[in-house]
């Protein structure tokens, strides 16, 4: 049989070749860079994501390259006071089979490639950008940028936000932009203000503003994440801005916060961008996965794990469905569309009603969440952080 296509080579796109190598499929990775890595700093794991990465054999080397956090803490921007915190201890492994952890997305991808390099069922080819593809019922066809057209049993876009195969199977034209701006930058550790080196994941939530913050690389350095809701109208991804033009938005916040943005430097800019949930994931041999299939904004902290999932629960779907390739992504596709608009959907609102919230909402945000206990916040992310939709058969 031809290798089943994967179009993208990044986390998701990653995760899927070496499930579906673990089932025995041979894959083909074609990836649009001049080389497999990836573009950014620090990622948030949820429980979900390492239940996806010990189906998928990769669990300890995911493990050995995290940060342990201790908590999560939301603080009030305006005040600098804590409205609360969710403890991620051994009650909260115990409780959800699996820690919440930190880790630089490029050692994350690290991980990954190193499994597909190492399986002799995965190729992995760069400068391999899919911009289209044709299908007969038996086969399916890329074509390359370069005009090289490459035939596979199956094809999975995995090309993130801007996906080609998306734009071919769903065509529904350029992402929604948030207006809401961005800036990211990683320091050395010994440049954080002291008394803010927590060993957690600390997210600082101000009207139309917050700013995160936690330990990376073993507390080498931290990163730094500080949003702007300020109507931006363009996407942009990854240009260097002035420290000066950081500042513009968050000059109405407490200054014990607004010390995070002194602290670095190098800054850089993304206007960050989603889409509608949609229904439409597959086109007869054709699947989309990751942003790919149902870009969300970063609020959950849920774009990588969601992606994860999507390649535990594509691979055991074909297993599932003996090599059949319509009925397993249809299958996939049923599974798992509306866990994810459910992710996306809440994305959007964390966002405004939470992490932005201003006046009244935010009175009762804060009011809502110290209420809360350990208990409560463990109901309220049970649906997320479970093994829903992962079972010990899933790679």
């Amino acid at each position: 049989m031809k290798p089943i296509l994967i179009a993208g080579g990044g986390i998701g796109g990653l995760a899927a070749a070496l499930g579906l190598a673990r089932k025995g499929y041979g894959v083909s990775v074609l990836e649009q860079a001049p080389q497999f890595g990836e573009i950014g700093a620090g990622l948030q794991i949820g429980p979900n994501a390492f239940h996806a990465f010990d189906y998928l054999g990769v669990g300890d080397a995911a493990r050995a390259q995290a940060v342990y956090i201790d908590k999560l803490v939301l603080m009030d921007a305006l005040s600098a006071d804590t409205i609360t915190e969710i403890p991620v201890d051994e009650p909260f492994r115990e409780h959800f089979g699996n820690p919440y952890a930190v880790v630089h997305r490029n050692d994350l991808h690290g991980v990954l490639l190193e499994a597909c390099r190492a399986h002799g069922l995965i190729e992995l080819r760069a400068n391999a950008r899919v911009t289209g593809y044709q299908q007969d019922g038996a086969t399916v066809t890329a074509t390359l940028a370069s005009g090289e057209r490459i035939s596979g049993a199956a094809l999975v876009g995995a090309d993130g936000l801007r996906s080609a195969v998306r734009a071919q199977l769903v065509g529904d034209g350029e992402p929604r932009v948030s207006g809401h701006t961005t800036y990211r930058a990683v320091i050395p550790t010994e440049r954080m203000p002291e008394d803010l080196r927590w060993n957690a994941a600390t997210l600082w939530a101000g009207p139309k503003c917050h700013i995160v913050h936690y330990p990376l690389s073993g507390w080498k350095v931290f990163n730094l994440v500080v949003t702007y809701h300020n109507d931006a109208p363009e996407a942009v991804a990854g240009v260097p801005v002035s420290k000066d033009e950081v500042r513009q938005g968050f000059g109405h916040i407490a200054e014990r916060p607004r010390q995070i943005i002194e602290s670095a430097d190098d800054w850089k800019l993304w206007v960050l961008c989603d889409r509608d949930p949609n229904e439409t994931w597959v086109e007869g041999r054709v699947v989309l996965l990751g942003d790919a299939a149902h870009p969300m904004l970063q609020y959950m902290a849920q774009g990588a794990c969601m992606a994860l999932e999507d390649a535990v629960c594509l691979s055991h779907n074909l297993d599932k469905h003996g090599g059949g390739f319509e009925a397993a992504f249809e299958a996939y596709r049923a599974e798992r569309v509306v866990r994810t608009a459910r992710v996306q959907m809440s994305s959007r609102l964390m966002g405004d009603y939470i992490y932005h919230a201003d006046g009244a909402q935010r009175l009762v945000r804060n009011a809502v969440l110290r209420a809360k206990s350990r208990e409560d916040h463990y109901r309220s992310l049970e649906w997320l952080y479970g093994r829903t939709g992962l079972d010990g058969n899933a790679a």
